[in-house]
């Protein structure tokens, strides 16, 4: 007969409702609103942002209640732009932490539960990836490969994954020791059910918080990339993208720069407050202040 493996921590989760906590409503409504506007962009603005109005170029924000947030120095909604150039910061931030979770847990499992050959080996893996500069990473994978889209998120995933592979295995290490996992081997459990039901379960909660603060890691990753040129193609409406064309307009056009990064600002924000909300609720050991 099958057992429930108990939780690595005996005490009771936190009480009280999510919506008592200033963080999970704060972080709830900025990332959901920005996500919602993100999603429904396409409905909104058919045009992707890609059209131009010449007559009204570098048009002032709220003055023009066509274009509420102002236009760029070809006549494009800035307004379109941000919440279409949001949909791939997005997509780039949601993908490559899936893919490096992914990564990074399943070497983080062999790593901690075989140890022996398997964690040497793999851990020498993550320590020499570790040294390395990132921006030195970065040119070397871009100038190999190039920039876009599909390189981008792959490049992250190849450079974060060590990040779940150390927290799985520091994790894994002393899961395997607990009772509950002694008994189920005692009992002739195979190692992928042992995994699966009893090891897997007990490290997922750091990994779910980790996840969430690296989607706004890696928002800000891409925008920084793209805002050097090394990101996804410039043709692409993006936030960094968005950032590197009004950067030589600061003075005359302050808002093709601001507004993109009021949206980053924002939705980073959120899922940060969104990440201490979920550690809070998961670490019984104490509450961030």
């Amino acid at each position: 007969m099958q057992t429930v493996a108990p939780t690595l921590d005996s005490a009771p989760p936190r009480s009280g409702l999510p919506w008592r906590s200033l963080e999970f409503v704060v972080g709830g409504l900025l990332t959901g609103l920005m996500v919602l506007l993100v999603l429904f962009s396409p409905l909104l603005f058919p045009d992707r942002g890609a059209a131009m109005d010449l007559a009204a170029r570098l048009s002032t924000p709220f003055t023009n209640w066509s274009h509420i947030l102002g236009t760029d120095p070809l006549g494009r909604d800035v307004l379109a732009r941000v919440l279409v150039g949001g949909r791939i910061s997005l997509m780039v931030g949601v993908l490559s932490v899936l893919g490096a979770t992914v990564l990074g847990v399943a070497v983080g499992l062999v790593a901690g539960y075989y140890r022996g050959v398997w964690d040497m080996v793999l851990m020498r893996c993550v320590d020499v990836q570790l040294a390395l500069p990132f921006i030195l990473i970065a040119l070397t994978f871009i100038s190999i490969l190039g920039g876009g889209l599909g390189n981008i998120i792959l490049f992250m995933i190849l450079s974060q994954w060590v990040q779940f592979a150390r927290l799985v295995r520091g994790m894994v290490l002393s899961v395997r020791e607990r009772e509950f996992v002694q008994a189920a081997r005692a009992f002739g459990v195979r190692d992928l059910p042992m995994v699966w039901h009893h090891v897997l379960p007990n490290v997922f909660g750091p990994v779910i918080i980790l996840m969430t603060l690296n989607v706004a890691n890696n928002i800000l990753l891409e925008s920084s990339l793209t805002f050097l040129g090394l990101g996804v193609d410039p043709l692409i409406p993006s936030w960094g993208g968005m950032l590197a064309d009004g950067r030589t307009y600061m003075q005359t056009a302050w808002w093709v720069s601001v507004f993109p990064g009021v949206a980053i600002m924002l939705t980073v924000l959120g899922l940060n407050l969104l990440g201490d909300w979920l550690r809070d609720r998961i670490d019984p050991t104490g509450k961030t202040r």
